[in-house]
């Protein structure tokens, strides 16, 4: 089918995210194209995040029958046209269609990713409960629950009320600031996974377990607050030993290896 007869179709805004479809004549979407704000701490140093403002997650797919016409490229530029002048991340399978993609549009690796993956079944809880309840002489353990709602910081969202919403954060205070963290968000009341950010500690405060203990402590708590959720999926870079070590400590297993790649556009 001639590329001429696809036709790429804005979507309306949707929480702060920007869409395109490639629609074919019949009808059919052959691919798809998304824009959405990235979070600080869902970069890697999440206390406090350093990605630069206005920051641009990247996703876009084409259906495999549908490749090497052209598609891809024009959900890019149509993504491109809407965010002239920000930066690009993509998060890509490594190996895959996706990083070749990158590549051939200019895009540079900045990133890789371990992804792991805590099945509920297998967790000892009484285990679990008994790393949140050791003693941290100086620090005060603290929940928090609610939505992101374009927050900036772990710190903004802490100063929030606590409330129902898709957001969980364990985090370990002292002096009424917060030194360590570990945060889940899940897609809805019912997902069964979701998915974490951390733990992060602040350089001060780091040697003490409390990346352990904000960790146990969010994973009981998501539990607690969400008997349906069964899985908790995270990720770590490849140069953190010491985050790896404490993924394997707590039970989580290897689960796949991705890539980060980023542009600026003009």
């Amino acid at each position: 089918m001639s590329e001429r007869r696809i036709d790429i179709v804005a979507e309306p805004d949707h929480l702060g995210a920007a869409r395109w479809h490639a629609v074919t004549s019949p009808g059919l979407v052959a691919g798809v194209a998304g824009l959405r704000p990235v979070e600080p701490f869902e970069c890697g140093s999440p206390l406090p995040g350093a990605v630069p403002p206005g920051t641009l997650e990247l996703s876009l797919h084409v259906e495999p029958s549908w490749r090497r016409r052209g598609i891809g490229s024009r959900l890019l530029a149509a993504a491109g046209a809407h965010a002239a002048g920000r930066r690009l991340v993509a998060e890509v399978a490594a190996g895959s269609a996706g990083e070749s993609f990158c590549v051939r549009h200019g895009f540079r690796r900045t990133g890789s990713w371990g992804h792991d993956l805590l099945t509920y079944c297998d967790v000892h809880h009484a285990w679990l409960g008994e790393l949140v309840d050791v003693e941290h002489p100086g620090y005060r353990l603290r929940h928090w629950t609610g939505d992101l709602c374009g927050a900036t910081s772990v710190e903004q969202m802490l100063r929030r009320p606590s409330r129902p919403g898709d957001a969980v954060v364990s985090a370990a205070e002292a002096d009424g600031g917060l030194v360590a963290y570990a945060l889940a968000t899940r897609e809805g009341p019912r997902e069964r996974r979701a998915r974490q950010y951390g733990p992060a500690v602040r350089a001060g405060h780091r040697g003490r377990r409390l990346g352990l203990w904000v960790n146990a402590a969010l994973i009981k708590r998501v539990r607690e607050i969400d008997p349906h959720v069964e899985e908790i999926e995270t990720r770590t870079a490849h140069d953190d030993p010491a985050q790896q070590a404490l993924r394997r400590h707590l039970g989580f297993r290897p689960l796949g290896r991705s890539l980060r790649y980023e542009i600026t556009l003009p």
